[in-house]
């Protein structure tokens, strides 16, 4: 006797969401589609398709999770596939989610370490995707600092005077002496451990050790001895014993190395990687209740949605990273912010636009003071630096004159610890000397700069040298740049 297939159970969870989202069964596959698009698959999901998934049948692969992305944008809540009433499967958003507690933070990006300083060599080609970066600065925006960081109770330990003494015993016939030594096993920090304020400051250390290595050597240099020390000492204090205060500290602290292992990312091309580290420091700024840092974290990634030619979510994210700082903000934070919202103006070649953004980071930096309490994280934001972004804008707008007025002042003030940035303003100065009709000394400036960037291990800094090299093509029969080529070639 023939068996009759099993009937499925009709999805009525997912059928009320649809009806509270407003979609027909023809618009949710073509959202669907769309979403799939942008992760680099081909669907073809139809009406037919939904009115499937309706009676019961489950969608297979990552759909169930483009599924749920899809209504999460749509309802402005997070869905995961199981509250449609599909199978779970891998995120498709994995990484980019902002956690809804400090725990899920703590799980989300210790998850990102452990792979990253693993052999998930998938996970540096994860793609890009500006879609992912609604959520998360829509959450920061609005919401604030979780009310309860602290974690565990503390050992309390009796010091050695007011302990109970117990009376010595001695097996019989032997003397009273010292109690032999125990070998020390090595100092590794265990669950629980109580977090102290050295931990913290030990912290800062590394960070400003590996700001140092990345600004001289280029990310690549020692992003995975970064990777490796946040997996096996940051991720351990986050999961200790500490109060309020440390707490708040050590997130900030925490924030501070997730942003730098974004931006070392970043530096080797691993566009979605970083993307998701920074999407977990501004997290973890939050549990930190560090506003401020936080707008630092968006300005960085406006920077990289910049770099990859995303103009219009650039400036999104610089404008609410300014809307969420307030003009309470340092002078100089403001001039960084409005700097950055400049920069997306340039590459979208909306110049009225981008000279009001310069004009408020011009008057921001002005304002500010000797005495005025400026975080770590944005001293390095000066005349140097302001200049540089003012130079990237022109050349973008294709105001040569001024791109290599702004580009020659940064070279000037620009210290040399900050080689990567000097080699950037050095191709920067390049173009515009090119635009200028000046081949002579745009190819010489070119290749000084391409002598650096192969001692670097950075790919922006390659990136950089490619771009010129691709301006150079109109003029590549002329004699300075049969030259230029040489001297690059004889680099190897």
């Amino acid at each position: 006797m023939t068996e009759r297939p099993a009937q499925r159970t009709p999805n009525r969870q997912l059928a009320a969401l649809i009806a509270e989202a407003g979609f027909s069964n023809a618009g949710l596959a073509r959202r669907v589609d769309q979403l799939g698009l942008e992760h680099g698959l081909d669907l073809r999901y139809d009406k037919t398709s939904v009115t499937r998934w309706l009676r019961g049948q489950q969608p297979r692969g990552t759909t169930p999770a483009l599924i749920a992305e899809v209504f999460t944008r749509r309802l402005g809540r997070r869905l995961s596939a199981q509250d449609l009433g599909l199978d779970a499967c891998a995120p498709v958003y994995a990484g980019l989610e902002f956690a809804a507690t400090p725990e899920e933070a703590v799980d989300i990006v210790s998850g990102l370490w452990r792979k990253d300083s693993g052999s998930h060599a998938e996970l540096r080609k994860i793609a890009f995707t500006p879609a992912g970066l609604v959520v998360p600065s829509r959450d920061w925006l609005i919401g604030r600092a979780d009310d309860k960081v602290a974690r565990g109770e503390p050992v309390t330990r009796i010091p050695a005077q007011h302990r109970p003494q117990a009376p010595a015993r001695f097996p019989a016939g032997a003397e009273a002496g010292p109690p032999p030594r125990q070998p020390r096993g090595p100092a590794e920090r265990g669950p629980g451990q109580k977090v102290t304020g050295g931990d913290i400051a030990a912290l800062r250390s590394v960070g400003d050790l590996f700001r140092s290595l990345d600004d001289m050597y280029g990310g690549g240099h020692a992003r995975q001895a970064l990777v490796r020390y946040l997996e096996h000492e940051c991720e351990p204090m986050l999961r200790g014993s500490y109060g309020e205060q440390t707490g708040r500290r050590l997130f900030a602290a925490a924030a501070d190395l997730t942003r730098l292992a974004g931006w070392t990312s970043y530096d080797i091309a691993a566009h979605g990687l970083a993307q998701r580290y920074f999407v977990q420091s501004l997290r973890l700024a939050q549990a930190a209740g560090d506003r401020p840092f936080g707008s630092y974290v968006l300005a960085t990634m406006s920077r990289q949605a910049v770099y990859l030619g995303h103009g219009r979510e650039a400036v999104q994210l610089a404008r609410v990273a300014q809307q969420g700082v307030g003009t309470g903000a340092p002078p100089v934070v403001q001039a960084l912010l409005h700097a950055c919202e400049a920069r997306g103006h340039g590459v979208l070649g909306e110049v009225r636009a981008c000279t009001a953004s310069q004009v408020r980071a011009e008057r921001a930096l002005e304002s500010a003071r000797p005495g005025d309490d400026v975080p770590h994280w944005a001293r390095f934001f000066d005349e140097a630096q302001l200049a540089d972004e003012f130079g990237h804008c022109h050349r973008d707008l294709q105001q040569f004159r001024a791109a290599a007025q702004h580009a020659e002042r940064s070279l000037q003030l620009r210290a040399p610890a900050f080689a990567r940035s000097r080699l950037f303003c050095r191709v920067v100065l390049a173009s515009a000397r090119l635009g200028l009709g000046e081949l002579d000394q745009a190819c010489a400036l070119g290749a000084e700069a391409a002598g650096q960037a192969v001692e670097m291990r950075s790919v922006r800094a390659i990136e950089y040298v490619k771009d010129f090299e691709r301006r150079l093509e109109p003029y590549r029969d002329a004699a300075p740049v049969r030259g230029y080529r040489d001297k690059v070639a004889a680099l190897g």
